[in-house]
């Protein structure tokens, strides 16, 4: 079972994640991160990792955000896989906490 980027990531991209992955199974779009569930091999590294506490494993992911399993799923086909650190969005830890960010999502 993979692991899910779920709404918390939207306008932070901490890559905090990417350094630990074994796989690089995570991808980057605009203002937020998946993982594609193909590549992910569910090795748990990832989810103590992000500062935003946004990576579930797909059998853990919050009630209300089963979405982010087939968004992780369509986005990880089209977005550039990434492998390295890079710095989060600038007004990321503004952001980190805070809920009903699914509205700025860019694909």
């Amino acid at each position: 079972m993979a692991f899910v980027v779920t709404e918390n990531c939207i306008k932070c991209k901490y890559t905090d994640c990417v350094d630990v992955c074994p796989v690089d199974c995570f991808h980057e779009g605009p203002n937020f991160l998946v993982i594609d569930p193909d590549e992910c091999i569910d090795c748990t590294l990832c989810e103590p990792e992000c500062p935003a506490h946004a990576i579930y494993s797909e059998d853990e992911v919050p009630a209300g955000m089963e979405e982010f399993i087939q968004l992780n799923a369509e986005l990880s086909k089209s977005w550039p896989t990434i492998s390295e650190v890079k710095s989060a969005l600038p007004d990321a830890d503004e952001w980190k906490d805070q809920p009903g960010k699914r509205q700025y999502l860019e694909r």
